[in-house]
C-alpha cells in the first residue's frame, strides 16, 4: 500500500491509485460486456520497429501487448473483444483463432485517426472498455464491475497533455500548460457510451476530424464527460519510441532489429549509444529516423513498401561512390546495396527548396546547370521509356485506374521521336531533381551550400529531363515551367530545345502517374499529386502537338 501523498496539483492520490471510489451497491447494469482495441495505426514513432512489427506486437518481460492487454480483459470476465486493424493487419489474425477476438479492419487508417477507428465500430458501446494497444501496464487496469464512465490519467505531468485533474477529481481541459498524462485507457457505461457514439457519428461526417484523437468526442465545453482515474506514473507505460520500449525492458527481442544492428556495426557502439531516436516525416519512396551517437547526429533510411521493386541498389551505390567528394550531395556515412539502407550525417538547419521562391528557384538550377556541365558518368542509364512500362508491368495485369489511360499512353509514346532527335547529350542526372531534394544550409564558415539528396533513382539521360521533374513535382503551370526553363538556360533556350523539355514534362508525368499507380495497388496513396501527374501526360502531349503545328509538323 503506497503511503499517502500529494499529485501534482495538490490533490490526494490516495485510493486514486487503484480504482475510482464508489459503493459496493454493483448490478449486472455495472458489469463491463465488451473492450475495443486501437490498433490501426503505423506507429510511426516507433522507428525502426515500425518497420518490422505493429506496435501491439512488441514483446515486453517476454510477452506481447496486446496479449497482455487481452489476458487482463479475460481475468476479469470480459471475453468480447473487437480490435480495429489497419497498418500490417495480417500479424494479428492469430488473435482471432487464440483468443476469440474479432477484427475489424481500418482500410483507411494511413489518411484518418483513430477517431475513425472508433466510428467502425460505435454501435458495439455500451459499458466498454476503450484502449490502446501499446499500453502496459504493472496491474490489471481492468475490473468485472464499474460504477461509473473514467478515464485514465497519470500523475505525470505532460506539456503535451490537454487535461488536468481538478479537486471534483474531474478532467478539465487546459489550453496552455501542463496537465496530467492521457493513458488512453477509458471505460463507458451505458448513458456515456449513447452519448459518444453520437457525437462520434456527427464527428466522422466532418473531414476536419479526420486527424482528431478520439478523445475528442468525449470533451464538452471546458471538461470531459468522464471521471478522472489517476494511476502512477510508474505503473503505466505507453510505448511510443524505441527507446521507450529498451528503458522498460532493455532484453526485448524487438530491441534487435536490423537497422539498429547496422547502426551498432558501422559505428562500432552498443544500442545504449545510440539516443534521440525521431522519426522524420514518411517519404514518397522511403521512411527514415534520425538518431545520435555523442554530439553527432545522423539519418538512416529504411526503404518503404515495394522499393525493392522500384529501386537498383547496387546503382544507386554506384552513383554515390562516383559523385563523393565534389560537394554535389549529402555525406554518406554507410550504404547496403543489398537492402537500401543508408545513413548519413544529420545537415543542422537544413531546409528545402521553395519552389515559389525566385532566389531559392535561381540557385537551385545554378546547382543543377553546374552538376550536369561536370559530365559525369556511370554505367547505367534511366531509361524513360522503359521505366514507364516497368512501372505498368508492375500493376500484375490490373488496369489503370484512368479510363483514357491506353489512348493517353500512346500519345505519350509519339513522342520518342522527337525526343530522341534532340536529346543529343547523356550524363549523368539526378532524375529526381525536385524542390524537396534541394537542401540549403549555412557550413560552418557561414557560407550558404546547397546539396541535392536521395540519388534512388539517378542514371545517365538527356541533363533536360531533370528541369521537367523539378517542374512537375513543384506543380508548377506552363508560365511557372517556361520561366524555369529561362532561369537553367539563362535566357538561351531556342524553340526546339523547350518543345523537347515540354515532351519531359508529358512523358515523365505519365511515369509517375504509373509509380503512383504501382504504389496506390500497396496501399499508399498521394492524393493530387498522382491526378495532377496524369494531367501533365495528357496536357503537354497537346501544348507540344500546337507547338509542332505551328511549325507545320505533325508529331
Amino acid at each position: 500500500m503506497r503511503e499517502i501523498e500529494k499529485d501534482v496539483f495538490g490533490n490526494s492520490t490516495q485510493e486514486l491509485y487503484m480504482k475510482p471510489k464508489h459503493s459496493n451497491d454493483f448490478t449486472e447494469d455495472n458489469k463491463p460486456q465488451n473492450a475495443i482495441i486501437l490498433a490501426a495505426g503505423f506507429g510511426m514513432r516507433m522507428v525502426p520497429i515500425n518497420m518490422e512489427v505493429p506496435k501491439g506486437l512488441l514483446e515486453v518481460h517476454g510477452e506481447l501487448l496486446i496479449e497482455r492487454l487481452i489476458r487482463q480483459l479475460h481475468e476479469v470476465g470480459v471475453r468480447k473483444i473487437y480490435i480495429v486493424v489497419g497498418f500490417m493487419k495480417e500479424q494479428y489474425e492469430y488473435l482471432m483463432d487464440k483468443y476469440g477476438v474479432e477484427l475489424v479492419v481500418n482500410s483507411e487508417y494511413a489518411e484518418k485517426n483513430n477517431l475513425y477507428s472508433l466510428k467502425l465500430v460505435e454501435e458495439n458501446l455500451s459499458n466498454t472498455y476503450i484502449l490502446p494497444c501499446d499500453i502496459w501496464c504493472a496491474f490489471n487496469p481492468f475490473s468485472s464491475k464499474e460504477l461509473f464512465s473514467w478515464y485514465m490519467v497519470s500523475d505525470l505531468v505532460e506539456d503535451e497533455s490537454s487535461v488536468r485533474i481538478n479537486r471534483k477529481e474531474e478532467l478539465v481541459t487546459i489550453a496552455d500548460g501542463a496537465g496530467n498524462a492521457m493513458v488512453g485507457i477509458c471505460y463507458l457505461d451505458k448513458k456515456d457510451a449513447l452519448t459518444v457514439q453520437s457525437r462520434i457519428n456527427v464527428m466522422c461526417e466532418n473531414p476536419r476530424y479526420n486527424s482528431a484523437f478520439w478523445e475528442e468526442a468525449l470533451y464538452l465545453e471546458d471538461k470531459l464527460i468522464v471521471k478522472a482515474r489517476l494511476v502512477h506514473f510508474t505503473d503505466v507505460f505507453e510505448i511510443n519510441t524505441y527507446e521507450q520500449l529498451r528503458e522498460l525492458d532493455a532484453q526485448s527481442n524487438h530491441l534487435n532489429s536490423d537497422a539498429i544492428t547496422a547502426i551498432e556495426e558501422v559505428f562500432r557502439v552498443n544500442k545504449a549509444d545510440i539516443v534521440d531516436i525521431t522519426v522524420l516525416k514518411k517519404g514518397m519512396t522511403n521512411r527514415s529516423f534520425l538518431f545520435s551517437i555523442g554530439d553527432q547526429r545522423y539519418i538512416m533510411r529504411i526503404p518503404g513498401e515495394g522499393t525493392d521493386n522500384l529501386i537498383n541498389r547496387v546503382q544507386e551505390a554506384e552513383v554515390y561512390t562516383v559523385i563523393s567528394g565534389r560537394n554535389i550531395c549529402d555525406d554518406v556515412a554507410y550504404i547496403n546495396p543489398q537492402n537500401g539502407y543508408k545513413i548519413t550525417k544529420y545537415l543542422e538547419g537544413a531546409r528545402v527548396c521553395d519552389p515559389l521562391n525566385a532566389d531559392d528557384v535561381k540557385k537551385c538550377m545554378d546547382k543543377l546547370r553546374d552538376f550536369h556541365r561536370m559530365q559525369i558518368k556511370v554505367d547505367h542509364e534511366f531509361d524513360v521509356f522503359g521505366q514507364l512500362e516497368f512501372y505498368e508491368q508492375l500493376w500484375k495485369g490490373a488496369a489503370s485506374v484512368y479510363r483514357d489511360y491506353t489512348e493517353t499512353k500512346k500519345h505519350i509514346l509519339e513522342l520518342k521521336k522527337y525526343i530522341h532527335a534532340y536529346a543529343k547529350q547523356k550524363v549523368l542526372c539526378h532524375i529526381d531533381a525536385v524542390p524537396d531534394n534541394f537542401l540549403f544550409f549555412t557550413d560552418t564558415d557561414g557560407k550558404e551550400e546547397i546539396r541535392l539528396i536521395d540519388w534512388e533513382y539517378a542514371g545517365m539521360q538527356d541533363p533536360h529531363i531533370d528541369i521537367a521533374m523539378f517542374s512537375i513535382y513543384a506543380l508548377y503551370n506552363k508560365e511557372q515551367i517556361d520561366n524555369l526553363i529561362d532561369i537553367y538556360f539563362e535566357g538561351k533556350c531556342d524553340r526546339k530545345m523547350r518543345i523537347k523539355i515540354y515532351c519531359y514534362v508529358a512523358v515523365c508525368g505519365l511515369l509517375w502517374s504509373n509509380w503512383c499507380e504501382y504504389k496506390r495497388s500497396l496501399g499508399v496513396e498521394f492524393g493530387e499529386y498522382s491526378l495532377r501527374q496524369y494531367r501533365y501526360a495528357k496536357d503537354y502531349y497537346r501544348i507540344v502537338q500546337e507547338e509542332l503545328c505551328k511549325d507545320g509538323i505533325s508529331i
